[in-house]
């Protein structure tokens, strides 16, 4: 006959987990802020949090509440959020613009040379003034702060010109890295490509963006960089954008660009996460028996309950022995 115990455990049953119908359109209200470009979704709990976010006239503070955006109306300090169609561009960045939102000196910006776009557009990382070349430009705020991200190491690949011809030691320098006030300066791989009269062009990997991190180290080494042009940032290459032209991401590459994040995310640690095997079904895995639990050979635990088996005197034995031995 079956122990209690086990008939208690042969009557439980899983539940199965119902999705409400109506249910796929919400998502978590920090997300949703996140998309909107209001700032990461770490931030965008903090708005939560603090008081300034409402939904349909109704502050929220608790995270993880859903929302439909398309039915439901949400403010932050006032200003309705709107959704919008994703939108992804690469363009093909002009030296004299900046990659900013706004810019009190009213210098040139990079969303200045999309002057039909209805949505709020954000550029994926930066590119200093001075520099031009590929650059993505998008209205998915979430999507480009994680891209932008030095968690996630998305590679950039650059063109450099440079004043004088870099020497094999200098290229292996700039792989070891140099010490600068922020930490160290790296490229994570450095090729010449040709040879211009007294110039010379090189090609560099780097997987995260720093202020003027090239041109830095570069001249560090004695080399003034002359002209730097971003050719590729992840999968996507420029190809033949004119400058100061852009076109849509196709939605293989959009997808790619996806994938990427999702094998490039790392624990804290900087590891991605154990995946630990699940048993066998059916199959109970027995917990290990430790040593000092067996009882020694040939000898019984004591029956008594709650008191400790007496220990065995070993050693007057061992000496009697010797002793009748003598």
């Amino acid at each position: 006959m079956a122990s209690p115990r086990r008939k208690t455990r042969t009557q439980r049953t899983t539940p199965t987990l119902k999705t409400p119908q109506g249910d796929d359109s919400q998502v978590r209200l920090q997300k949703v802020l996140a998309s909107a470009g209001f700032g990461s979704r770490r931030h965008c709990e903090e708005f939560i949090q603090s008081g300034r976010v409402t939904v349909d006239g109704k502050t929220v503070v608790e995270l993880g509440q859903r929302v439909d955006p398309a039915k439901q109306k949400i403010q932050l300090d006032g200003e309705t959020v709107s959704v919008e169609k994703k939108v992804y561009y690469v363009l093909n960045k002009p030296t004299g613009f900046l990659c900013t939102h706004s810019d009190p000196a009213g210098r040139r910006r990079v969303i200045d040379l999309f002057p039909k776009a209805k949505q709020r557009l954000f550029t994926v990382g930066r590119l200093d003034e001075n520099s031009e070349g590929l650059i993505l430009v998008t209205n998915d705020g979430e999507f480009a702060n994680r891209l932008a991200h030095p968690r996630y190491r998305v590679s950039r690949v650059y063109e450099v010109q440079v004043a004088g011809i870099p020497t094999p030691d200098i290229l292996r320098q700039m792989r070891e890295g140099l010490r600068f006030s922020e930490g160290y300066f790296r490229v994570d791989r450095a090729r010449r490509v040709r040879v211009k009269g007294k110039t010379a062009v090189l090609q560099l990997t780097l997987n995260q963006g720093r202020n003027r991190e090239i041109r830095r180290l570069l001249a560090r080494l004695g080399h003034k960089v002359m002209k730097l042009r971003r050719i590729q940032f992840g999968p996507i290459k420029l190809g033949k954008v004119n400058l100061g032209e852009h076109r849509t991401l196709t939605p293989h590459e959009v997808k790619q660009l996806e994938a990427l994040l999702e094998t490039k995310r790392e624990t804290r640690s900087g590891r991605p996460p154990r995946k630990h095997a699940a048993p066998a079904k059916g199959k109970r895995t027995a917990p290990a028996k430790s040593k000092s639990a067996a009882p020694a050979k040939g000898k019984r635990s004591s029956p008594v309950k709650g008191k400790a088996a007496p220990a065995a005197k070993k050693r007057p034995q061992q000496k009697a022995t010797k002793s009748r031995r003598r």
